[in-house]
């Protein structure tokens, strides 16, 4: 018999904001335990399945890479186990790219938890990335928090976890500017910097993609429409690909040069052409101000 209990393990690089999730889950009322050794994950959930309080109905599990290597490549078979006994069991891990995790560690004088006498916090953050790369690979959502701080971070997990309730596959479209970097967490990425610039219009350069004046000078470019056509069927066949193979998150980028008219445009009117066909979907435009 299918059990009720949703578990999210969640992973991630130090410094690249597991506290922050956890702390957004339990907010949303999920019953959260922060580093438990990867080793006593089975034990843990079978203590949950065998109890009746309903603080357990859904639980988030925070797992790092203090254990041991072992124990975290243990993890992704711990996860087909749950599934095939009923459980609803998925691993969100977050990530940031190098430079940025080495910046909020000098901001808070933290000590990375994997340093060693003698060893450099850059040497940490490499070692902590291997341990962490079965996981990484094996995991439901992946979250860049490169370009993000605390309050972004907190309405990612509102909009991808909290909202999707039961078994739908969770779209997000994600506009950005390549001069910006391209965010990690992506499945797919398209570049739109072919397309007509609003930039180069001086009234328009101000502006975003979210404003009339925009809208229409793009929505009357003949070549905006035919990518928008291509954009949509491709994004179409994989929503049906991620359902039937029981998938349960779909991230696509859409870059510009600044991430400020052309890909948030883009972005905005692919989410009115799919939202029918992904009912739990977010954009996120993450060169806005």
């Amino acid at each position: 018999m299918a059990s009720t209990l949703r578990l999210i393990l969640v992973s991630g690089l130090s410094g690249a904001g597991k506290s922050v999730v956890l702390n957004a889950l339990e907010d949303l009322g999920h019953y959260c335990v922060d580093n438990l050794p990867a080793s006593m994950l089975e034990s843990f959930v079978a203590h949950v399945l065998r109890s009746n309080e309903g603080d357990y109905q859904t639980v988030a599990i925070g797992i790092d890479a203090r254990d041991s290597g072992v124990g975290l490549e243990r993890i992704p078979d711990t996860i087909g186990e749950l599934r095939r006994s009923g459980v609803r069991c998925e691993l969100l891990v977050v990530t940031a790219a190098e430079g940025e995790l080495l910046r909020r560690f000098g901001e808070t004088k933290r000590r990375h938890p994997l340093s060693r006498e003698g060893g450099s916090l850059q040497e940490a953050i490499l070692r902590e990335r291997q341990l962490l790369d079965p996981m990484i690979q094996s995991a439901d959502l992946v979250v860049d928090t490169t370009h993000m701080g605390v309050h972004e971070l907190r309405d990612v997990i509102v909009q991808r976890i909290d909202r999707r309730r039961g078994a739908e596959l969770s779209l997000t479209l994600v506009s950005f500017g390549f001069k910006h970097g391209v965010p990690g967490d992506c499945d797919f990425v398209f570049d739109a910097r072919t397309l007509p610039n609003p930039y180069w219009t001086v009234s328009l350069r101000t502006l975003t993609g979210r404003d009339q004046e925009v809208i229409e000078y793009l929505g009357a470019q003949p070549a905006v429409g035919a990518l928008l056509e291509e954009f949509e069927r491709f994004i179409t066949a994989r929503i049906d690909e991620h359902q039937a193979a029981r998938r349960r998150y779909l991230t696509v980028g859409i870059g510009c040069t600044g991430g400020q008219h052309r890909s948030v445009y883009l972005v905005d009117r692919l989410a009115e052409r799919l939202r029918a066909k992904a009912p739990a979907l977010a954009v996120r435009h993450s060169s806005l101000a």
